[in-house]
């Protein structure tokens, strides 16, 4: 089950940072179209993490922890190169 959930956020990792290019290719847009892209990119983080895990409960905090991991290194990163 823990090698699991290490693969559904390795997977989710790379969809935030897909996430990440998609947000800067649409640097001019609205509020409200990146809170959409945002929400597109979340469901399907938890498609696909609901897909190698199995579990509700699981699969939801797999993704939130991912999300947190995420903006924590965007954040560190910000940090030491800005």
């Amino acid at each position: 089950m823990l090698l699991k959930n290490y693969v559904a956020a390795l997977i989710q990792i790379m969809i935030w940072s897909g996430f990440h290019v998609a947000q800067w290719l649409s640097g001019k847009d609205r509020f409200l179209a990146k809170v959409l892209l945002f929400l597109v990119f979340f469901y399907l983080a938890y498609l696909v993490a609901r897909k190698i895990i199995g579990s509700k409960g699981a699969t939801i905090l797999t993704t939130i922890m991912s999300l947190c991991t995420y903006v924590s290194l965007q954040f560190l990163l910000q940090f030491l190169f800005y």
